[in-house]
């Protein structure tokens, strides 16, 4: 039986519930995620594998705490269905520059001279529909036509698409690392399905001063599809496993979040490269003065 519990908000209330909900629930295999609705209310989504509606209702309120939200909440048990898969199968390809993300149904619909990226059903973040996942595919593909990057690492990998995308298109190492063990599996899954698992390595990581991160540190391309807060927190940390010269790209970011997000970097010696916006999200390229990576 799996429960659903909704919490239904804006965006900044929304964020804060999502942010919460991994921190405090994902060692009990709670599956989160934090989504859009058409009519501009976003909706954040808890997927429990037992339990009681009452109780987990109860539950959530009291972890929460009475003064902490005020979201809606509803808790609804799911039929016995893989919904994830499910989702997926629904999902239409998403084009962006040269890359299509879909799913196993579409396998056999690739356009000569595209790269398919295929991402099976998997509890993690990242099939290519969200505008913070295109807007990276876009600018991976734009950086990675005109210079060449030999050591990559993708924080927060989630399903490992834009991990799977920089090895498709180097042809070298990438790091996928991830705080969440079951999107680390998903990862490697993903690299091997789409015939890059000698090139991905995939690992759990809380800490960048993780020896996984350290032992092949620095990295001359680094891209983070997170959020704006915790892309502030890592500045100092992430800084200086960039090579001199390399290339950091950072997304998860609203227009208004962009200065600050910046600002951290520029604390630490990056400067700004370029800007996409995406359906109202940003992706930024900074860089960080040095040797640049050697040009095609």
């Amino acid at each position: 039986m799996t429960l659903k519990a909704t919490f239904t908000t804006a965006f900044p209330e929304a964020r804060r519930i999502s942010n919460f909900l991994e921190r405090d629930f994902s060692d009990a295999g709670v599956i989160v995620s934090l989504d859009e609705r058409p009519d501009g209310v976003w909706s954040v989504d808890a997927y429990f594998g037992s339990g009681e509606s009452e109780a987990v209702a109860a539950k959530l309120r009291d972890r929460l705490g009475s003064d902490g939200f005020c979201a809606p909440l509803k808790v609804e048990v799911l039929p016995e269905r893989d919904w994830v898969a499910a989702g997926l199968e629904a999902l239409a390809p998403v084009k962006a520059g040269r890359f299509i993300v879909h799913g196993r149904h579409d396998r056999g619909a690739i356009p000569r001279g595209r790269i398919g990226i295929e991402i099976d059903a998997g509890q993690a973040f990242g099939t290519g529909h969200h505008a913070t996942t295109a807007g990276c595919l876009l600018t991976i593909d734009a950086l990675l036509r005109t210079r060449r990057f030999r050591n990559a690492l993708d924080l927060g990998a989630g399903s490992g698409v834009l991990a799977i995308a920089i090895a498709k298109l180097s042809r070298r190492p990438v790091l996928a690392a991830d705080i969440d063990p079951i999107a680390v599996h998903v990862a490697a899954r993903n690299a091997e399905l789409n015939h890059v698992g000698p090139l991905v390595r995939a690992v759990t990581t809380k800490n960048l001063s993780h020896a996984s991160i350290r032992s092949v540190a620095p990295f001359d391309l680094i891209v983070a599809n997170i959020l704006a807060e915790p892309l502030q927190r890592i500045a100092p940390r992430l800084t200086p496993v960039l090579s001199q010269g390399g290339t950091l790209v950072l997304s998860g970011l609203l227009p208004q979040q962009r200065e600050r997000v910046v600002f951290a970097y520029a604390r630490h010696g990056l400067k700004l490269s370029s800007v996409r916006t995406v359906d109202g999200w940003v992706v930024l390229v900074l860089r960080r003065p040095g040797r640049q990576a050697r040009r095609l």
